[in-house]
Order: C-alpha cells, then structure tokens, then sequence
C-alpha cells in the first residue's frame, strides 16, 4: 500500500544519498552510473508503515551533506531517524504506473474513506 508522505507545511524534504560512477579498467565499456537512498531504523510514524526509512536530512545540513570535505563521522551523525514533523496518508495504487500524473496520486485513497 503506497503512502503520500510529506512536511507539514509542504517544505521540500532532502533525503541523504549517494551516487558513484565505475569505469571498465579495460576502457570497453561506457561508465556504469549508480546512486542509492540511504535508510535509518524509523521514527514513530514511519515504524507503523514500515521497518526502515529514508534518511531525511535538516535544512541546516544540506550544504555539509552535499560538502566532498565534510568528515565522515559528521556525516555518520546525520544517520539518524528524522525528528521533525511529517504526515503521511495511504494513496492510490495509481503511483505505481510511471504514466499516471497528476495531483489525484497525492490524494487520499478511498481506501481509507
């Protein structure tokens, strides 16, 4: 069951990731891009959906997220689950067809009517 899960004041939401680039040490083949959300154990309101969560990062940590220079163990402090207000309602199975669009996916789903 998808769930539409947001700030409060709909505020963007920064999620911690990582992204790397491999390249063939032969040359023969084209740079293999991947990137990944980092997860936590969740916070109150996501362990009643789901055993882990995004990371979601504090306004005020953006800039030392995205920082190449930051230290690792100030990184590793962020990894944490997210102690600001979020809310979260079930959504339309709709999400799940990269083709539907629209505000009616972030609606409520009837399901819950």
């Amino acid at each position: 069951m998808p769930f539409y899960i947001t700030d409060p004041d709909g505020a963007p939401l920064a999620l911690a990731g990582l992204r790397s680039t491999w390249h063939d040490p032969t040359g023969n083949a084209l740079p293999l891009r991947s990137c990944t959300i980092v997860t936590t154990t969740p916070n109150e309101l996501m362990a009643s959906i789901h055993s882990r969560m995004p990371v979601i990062l504090p306004r005020e940590a953006w800039d030392l997220w995205l920082d190449t220079a930051t230290d690792a163990a100030e990184l590793t402090a962020l990894l944490r689950p997210y102690s600001g207000n979020l809310m979260a309602w079930r959504v339309s199975t709709l999400v799940n067809n990269p083709t539907n669009d629209g505000r009616a996916l972030i609606e409520a789903s009837l399901a819950d009517a």
